[in-house]
């Protein structure tokens, strides 16, 4: 007799493929399981205005996700887990973390463009990225753009922007790698925390053995540095900030960027053992914002 696992998506395009994905990786590896996939429209969703790396770092965009966890209307929930606020429920817990998907930012043109047009604006949905892309581009408009990818993509194929800023992870699941006119990499725009990682939440008294085969150890020890990092600085609240970790042997990396409430931005970079990952992290946090406090007192 086939279990059946109610899971919990919002209802986006990419939040219902993130799902999907889930549902087929753990049901190849549990074939006594099945799956019932209800979505949800979640606050973040209907808010129509705001900075939303501030709606997603408050947890907006699961509140009616873990309402359902919480009810028992679902079992489990998927998440992309940078919409997920560093300081977790506790009876709410994260259960399995996915390997991570490419996890960089990326530039989208318009179809047909090779080159942006400096008249029209560029789209953003986050602060983050607005603030490193007007580093690396002099000259343009950067103008918020809400709503899920593909409703992005038509304003920008309409000609309202020049370009847009999106996450490099969105795009490859909705199988939309063609639209990709560039890759940022870290030492150009450092990502969000725990960018490209889906997240697997469940109750704390269930039994999810099931998500054992899921779950990544790697994307486990890279994203609580990075969470750490987020933690420390008080990320996802007020200022913005980034940061990205990866493996090598037993060695992590972390590049992080924070800026100060006075709008002083500083980036560095640690590394160290791996199993030292949440140490790292608080470490390169506390180090930025000490610099950014000493030049702001010169």
């Amino acid at each position: 007799m086939k279990r059946t696992i109610r899971i919990g998506s919002r209802d986006s395009v990419l939040a219902v493929v993130q799902a999907e994905i889930v549902i087929k990786t753990v049901g190849e590896a549990n074939p006594a399981v099945e799956f019932e996939h209800l979505t949800f429209k979640t606050t973040g969703d209907k808010k129509e205005s705001g900075n939303p790396d501030t709606i997603a770092g408050k947890g907006l965009f699961i509140k009616e996700l873990e309402e359902a966890l919480a009810d028992g209307s679902i079992d489990i929930a998927v998440h992309s887990y940078k919409d997920m606020p560093y300081e977790e429920t506790a009876a709410l817990p994260v259960l399995a973390l996915s390997k991570r998907e490419a996890p960089f930012d990326v530039l989208v043109l318009p179809k047909g463009e090779s080159v942006m047009d400096s008249s029209k604006p560029v789209g953003s949905s986050s602060l983050r990225r607005s603030i490193q892309f007007a580093r690396l581009y002099e000259g343009f408009e950067i103008k918020a753009i809400r709503g899920n990818i593909p409703t992005r993509l038509s304003k920008l194929d309409n000609g309202e922007y020049a370009a847009l800023i999106l996450a490099q992870a969105g795009l490859n699941r909705l199988s939309m790698e063609n639209r990709i006119s560039r890759v940022f990499l870290p030492d150009e725009m450092i990502p969000a925390a725990s960018q490209g990682i889906l997240a697997v939440q469940g109750r704390q008294d269930g039994d999810y053995s099931y998500l054992n085969s899921f779950h990544s150890p790697e994307s486990e020890i890279v994203s609580k540095a990075e969470r750490q990092f987020l933690k420390t600085l008080d990320g996802g609240c007020s200022s913005p900030v980034a940061v990205y970790g990866h493996l090598h042997s037993n060695e992590l990396y972390l590049t992080g960027m924070y800026v100060d409430p006075s709008g002083q931005m500083e980036t560095g970079k640690i590394s160290g053992n791996a199993d030292k990952g949440e140490i790292l992290g608080e470490m390169l946090a506390r180090q930025l914002k000490r610099r950014a406090r000493a030049l702001e007192e010169k």
